[in-house]
């Protein structure tokens, strides 16, 4: 698009040089994109680092919005604290095959799993993508999860890609965004945090860009009656911070703020969970191996973690409307871009960061 305006930057705190979960060292993002007519759907995967997650797993919690969505693995995260396997989005009918397809990837790398040794914990996080997507076809498979595990890089695209493909978010088409933001603490450290959204939630009227309503004159534009919530996001959340799993729950809930910035007041339809992990440290799988011996942050320094979590989420979910493009899906169902519909009432709201 020719003469794109710049987002504008949420926040006091500057991003890190991708202004993108993967500016957390370590952290790589893959997409397997499926756009052929009706099918616009697909499959992205985070990784937490370049290692096996199952024998080295990194400390996570997550935070329940809004419980209206078929995830699969959070019990077990609330349980142990810990990630097993890289954390990957799909659509609603994909969540099964992807989880098989975790399983599968683990085996193969560890062939013990599940007999000699204990059983992984696929985690898989969904939002619905019917409306532009024929969802019932349930097309993605294990080779769309092993695809988009093989392209995970420090570079990824945001929009209308991966499981964001046949997502919408306000009226408009939605997908995958990412952000990031430097936290200075106040003991001399500083530390990354990085977002990265599925944004499927929102109606027009709602939407709130940069503190700007702009929602009421979008509903107008494109027509749109007040119907329920019916959309969802998913909110990972990663840092280089030395926290436990108690902490990241606490990181997590902080999501809810930057949502609830843009608009949303997870409404009764809509599926909204964050999840944040830590790269500071890995716990061993196997218990004849140390733990590892690591200072946390003292509670009292993580406000700006929080700060930097509430601006990275509401960033993310403005990058992912930013850079989505309209697509056409199922029926003759479509979704504009949000730059279509509004770009002579946003570009005044571009700004660079500080």
């Amino acid at each position: 698009m020719k003469n794109t305006p710049l987002p504008p930057h949420i926040g006091a705190l500057h991003p890190g040089p991708r202004n993108a979960i993967t500016d957390v060292a370590g952290v790589t993002v893959g997409h397997t994109t499926i756009a052929d007519g009706p099918i616009q759907t697909g499959v992205t995967v985070i990784r937490p680092h370049g290692g096996d997650a199952y024998r080295d797993r990194v400390p996570a919690a997550g935070t329940v919005l809004n419980g209206f969505g078929k995830s699969i693995g959070l019990m077990q995260v609330e349980e142990l604290g810990v990630l097993e396997t890289p954390i990957a989005l799909t659509n609603t009918f994909s969540v099964g095959a992807i989880a098989q397809a975790q399983i599968h990837q683990c085996v193969a790398a560890n062939p013990q799993c599940g007999r000699r040794l204990p059983t992984v914990n696929p985690l898989v996080f969904e939002c619905n993508d019917g409306y532009l997507n024929d969802i019932q076809a349930m097309v993605v498979s294990e080779e769309h999860y092993l695809a988009a595990l093989a392209a995970a890089g420090p570079g990824f695209a945001q929009g209308a890609v991966g499981a964001g493909r046949g997502m919408s978010s306000f009226g408009v088409k939605g997908g995958i965004g990412s952000a990031s933001r430097i936290a200075p603490i106040a003991n001399g450290a500083e530390y990354r945090v990085g977002a990265l959204v599925l944004s499927n939630f929102g109606r027009p009227a709602q939407l709130t860009l940069a503190g700007h309503a702009i929602g009421p004159m979008l509903a107008e534009r494109l027509a749109a009656a007040g119907e329920p919530e019916k959309g969802s996001i998913i909110l990972i959340l990663a840092t280089d911070a030395p926290l436990d799993a108690r902490q990241l729950r606490r990181l997590s809930l902080r999501a809810g703020a930057g949502l609830a910035r843009t608009g949303s007041v997870f409404g009764h339809g809509s599926g909204d969970i964050a999840l944040a992990f830590s790269t500071a440290y890995t716990v061993p799988q196997d218990s004849s191996r140390p733990m590892p011996q690591i200072a946390m942050l003292h509670d009292a320094l993580v406000d700006p973690l929080f700060q930097a979590v509430a601006d990275s989420a509401e960033q993310a979910i403005i990058h992912a409307l930013w850079h989505a493009e309209t697509v056409e899906g199922r029926d003759g169902h479509s979704r504009r871009a949000l730059l279509d519909v509004m770009a002579d009432r946003i570009s005044q709201f571009s700004e660079q960061a500080p």
